[in-house]
Order: C-alpha cells, then structure tokens, then sequence
C-alpha cells in the first residue's frame, strides 16, 4: 500500500461494515473496504471521481458507490 493512499484501519472497519447493506443482488461487488476506502480519498482530495488511483478499483465503480448509497441515506 502506498503512503499517499487512503486505507481504512482495521478498526475503522469493524466500525464501519455493521452499518453497510447486506441485501446485495447482481454481479459480485468489489471489496468494501477498498471501495470506501477509495471514496475517502476523493472527498478528502478534492480530486476528480475519474482521477481516483487505481489502487482503489474502477472510478465509475466508486462513484456509483457513492451515489448508490447516498440514496439510500447510508453516507
């Protein structure tokens, strides 16, 4: 893992997976918490969802990520 990434601490994420959806349909998701993780990046960088590195997986998967729950109040 790069120093410049953001990744949540093990603890942070035994805070945080509880609260996550569990009722999932479709094609098998990305990891969470690399998702999230990616996610906290661009909203504390500012950058471009479009810019987010690689490391974190697909931007348009983080993205709708994002939007996706925010819909549905979990943000």
């Amino acid at each position: 893992m790069s120093r410049s990434l953001f990744w949540l601490s093990d603890e942070q994420w035994q805070r945080i997976e509880p609260h996550l959806p569990t009722d999932v349909r479709g094609v098998e998701r990305q990891d969470d918490r690399r998702i999230i993780s990616g996610i906290i990046h661009v909203l504390k960088s500012g950058c471009r969802w479009s810019d987010c590195p690689e490391a974190y997986g697909p931007p348009t998967t983080i993205y709708n990520r994002f939007a996706r729950w925010a819909r549905r109040g979990i943000w």
